[in-house]
């Protein structure tokens, strides 16, 4: 699928990234409590972002003589500059290939919604299918 930006990163990205949920918001994050993860890569990627966001961040003191335990250091803060534009995009993953192949004579005559529909009657019966045969087998041993 393809990535894109949402409203914000969930509660457990944060927390596997290390960063607390009140001071996300004071650093540029954005939080979003109602979001739920229902991938594991997705989640890695997210911490990822957000582990690279935090090692490239650089905070400023809010008084410059007194420096508190997350500011940065003042070789850092003398280097600093001011991003312009869009601060780490997402990027699209490695572009899969697409094999071409013939189509054989065997391909154009498989019917392929019959075995569809098929597959989904199977699937749709089988717990009738199951206790009806547990029903005859325990008749059989009557």
């Amino acid at each position: 699928m393809k990535s894109r930006a949402g409203r914000g990163f969930t509660l457990e990205e944060l927390k596997a990234a290390g960063i607390p949920k009140k001071l996300a918001p004071t650093i540029g994050i954005s939080v979003d409590h109602r979001h739920k993860n229902k991938s594991l890569e997705g989640l890695q990627a997210n911490v990822q972002r957000l582990k690279t966001y935090k090692a490239k961040l650089v905070i400023f003191p809010r008084r410059a003589r007194k420096v508190k335990a997350g500011d940065s250091t003042p070789e850092e803060l003398a280097t600093a500059t001011q991003v312009q534009g869009g601060y780490m995009p997402i990027t699209r993953g490695e572009k899969l290939s697409v094999e071409v192949v013939k189509v054989t004579d065997e391909m154009k005559s498989f019917a392929s919604y019959c075995k569809l529909r098929l597959e989904r009657m199977n699937k749709k019966h089988l717990g009738a299918r199951q206790k009806r045969a547990a029903e005859e087998e325990k008749e059989e041993k009557k």
